[in-house]
């Protein structure tokens, strides 16, 4: 079996939709080319506390998930990829 081709455009061109994901609603807002993986930003998930480098929290920041789009060996989408759904939110 051959592996899956995927462009970083292609996967570039998802950043700002809104996907429902494990029951919630997030955002597509960077893809890193290592994976590759989306990573996603929640919209109605509470904040969480960021550690600074010393590892005092100092700040609340959006929740964040990072979702791989190939799975291992790259002959498949990754389970969780094919999880997300779009939708386009009311309003």
């Amino acid at each position: 079996m051959d592996e899956i081709v995927i462009t970083l455009s292609q996967l570039r061109g998802m950043i700002g939709l809104r996907v429902r994901f494990e029951d919630a609603e997030w955002q597509v807002i960077e893809v890193l080319e290592d994976g590759p993986s989306l990573v996603l930003e929640g919209l109605q998930q509470t904040r969480a506390l960021q550690a600074d480098q010393y590892g005092e929290t100092s700040r609340w920041v959006p929740h964040r998930v990072t979702v791989p789009v190939l799975a291992e060996g790259h002959r498949e989408l990754h389970r969780d990829f094919l999880a997300l759904d779009l939708f386009d939110p009311p309003g």
